[in-house]
């Protein structure tokens, strides 16, 4: 087993891990500390944090690799009822209930949860007969998936249940079709540029940006997907050249004639659209064309009822982050503070930092989490673009790596397992980096191996080390 194990992987984890205590002791560090190594410190108790995961990937490489398969469905319900213990939690952190408190020790079920809600899509995506194109198969994957997603949004812990979306990325390699991913880009894209532009006229005409760009958007994405799922490569162009030549038509008309909402016309030629595309649908049998008509129909629904969902479904403090990243508002001063606050710090790090412990920003404490979901903001102090980049480059290496093993399990559990690992580690690098650029939403996960505490070190250390023990069982003769 020991010479089965993947020591590249554990390089890169152990350099991950030094690089994460500099971190944390430039985060954490005021001016007249004399000991960062002292117990009452930040970076003291991570040292504890990072010896007690090593010892934790120690026991899980210990195991027998089938332990994971036999036993994935019973962790999975052991943290599902802990997730659902939790949301009853008498304990409130900073308005959330995610924490369980026992004595001195605070964990964080959610943390554990992905591990086990991996396991179990392994185990279940790795049964006898399983084809993600069931309907019934599908619909019991994204049960694994939601479940714990609901219980983590019931504990006021928004952004962890966001994580269990990356599991859809290890859906797109096990086979699932790749307009449902799409639908998913499409369905952010509507958003963000819908409500970004939504008040802004065009061309000094009653038409709004945001709704003129986001229907031409959905009636060319449905001539795109007229190409490439129904193989017509002539009504494609036909349905991309009416559209855009009418809806340029009235535009024109709209500005030198009579000002009017074009909006209406794009409204007028999209059900045109989907009524021509079903009566193609009757007419040839091919049952693509159905499934682009929900496509269809569906982008319009969900852009429409974007606007009130920000409005009145979302809490007003999700409301005003969405605001202020799309640059409806600035708001420096709440909000936008952290943001704001993480950019000026990795900006005056210059292009090789101030060198360790010398952050001014950091220490001076005006960025708020700035040891945990904003801890990448004191690498780009103390470190620079040259450190930050190493940073990236390092995680980088991880999931490339990852992907590696991944592809060459033997079995199926092994390779779903593998996939859901590498999702998540992308989802919380791409969020957490982004979103202390500015980049993406404030949902506060943290940066792994980075951001201090406990819960988030253990969680990622199981979830990589049952990889490595998986994967180093991959050619083991069994009796």
């Amino acid at each position: 087993m020991l010479r089965s194990l993947d020591w590249w992987t554990i390089g890169i984890y152990l350099a991950l891990l030094t690089f994460g205590w500099i971190s944390v002791c430039g985060a954490s560090y005021t001016y007249g500390d004399t000991d960062i190594f002292s117990l009452s410190t930040r970076s003291g108790m991570q040292i504890v944090w990072i010896g007690t995961s090593i010892c934790l990937g120690l026991i899980i490489l210990l195991l027998d690799d089938r332990f994971y398969d036999t036993f994935a469905y019973i962790i999975f319900a052991v943290l599902l009822l802990l997730l659902f213990a939790t949301i009853f939690n008498p304990h409130s952190i900073k308005g959330s209930r995610s924490w369980l408190v026992l004595g001195p020790l605070r964990l964080q079920p959610a943390e554990f949860a992905k591990f086990a809600t991996a396991l179990a899509l392994a185990k279940f995506m790795s049964a006898y007969g399983y084809n993600i194109h069931k309907w019934k198969d599908f619909l019991i994957t994204l049960g694994i998936i939601f479940v714990p997603m609901v219980f983590i949004v019931l504990q006021r812990e928004t952004g962890s249940a966001l994580v269990y979306t990356a599991f859809f990325l290890m859906f797109y390699r096990e086979g699932m079709p790749g307009s449902v991913l799409f639908t998913g880009v499409a369905a952010v894209i509507y958003f963000v540029v819908g409500i970004r532009f939504e008040e802004i006229p065009l061309w000094d005409t009653p038409t709004s940006v945001g709704k003129f760009i986001v229907l031409l958007l959905v009636q060319l994405f449905t001539a795109g997907m007229v190409h490439v799922y129904c193989g017509n490569k002539r009504l494609a162009w036909l349905i991309a050249l009416y559209c855009t030549g009418i809806t340029g038509l009235f535009l024109l008309f709209a500005k030198y004639v009579i000002p009017f909402d074009v909006v209406w016309v794009q409204l007028i030629l999209s059900a045109l659209l989907i009524g021509y595309l079903l009566w193609q649908g009757l007419g040839t049998r091919i049952r693509n064309y159905y499934f682009i008509v929900l496509f269809a129909l569906g982008s319009m629904l969900f852009f429409y009822s974007a606007d009130y969902m920000l409005n009145h479904v979302m809490e007003p403090h999700q409301r005003v982050r969405i605001n202020v990243l799309l640059g409806l508002d600035e708001d420096l001063k709440g909000a936008g503070y952290n943001v704001h606050q993480s950019e000026i710090a990795i900006g005056s790090g210059g292009l090789e930092g101030k060198g360790f412990l010398n952050g001014t920003q950091t220490k001076l404490k005006y960025i708020p989490e700035q040891d945990t979901d904003f801890i990448f903001c004191t690498v780009g102090e103390e470190e620079g673009f040259l450190g930050s980049a190493g940073v990236l480059l390092l995680f980088l290496s991880l999931i490339l790596r990852l992907i590696h093993l991944a592809e060459r399990q033997p079995f199926r559990f092994g390779r779903v397992y593998g996939y859901s690992v590498v999702s998540i580690f992308l989802f919380h690098v791409f969020i957490n980096v982004g979103m202390v650029l500015g980049l993406t939403p404030v949902i506060g996960i943290p940066l792994p191996f980075f951001s201090y505490g406990g819960s988030s070190l253990w969680g990622f250390t199981f979830l990589l080390f049952i990889f490595l023990r998986i994967d180093a069982g991959r050619n083991l003769v069994r009796s």
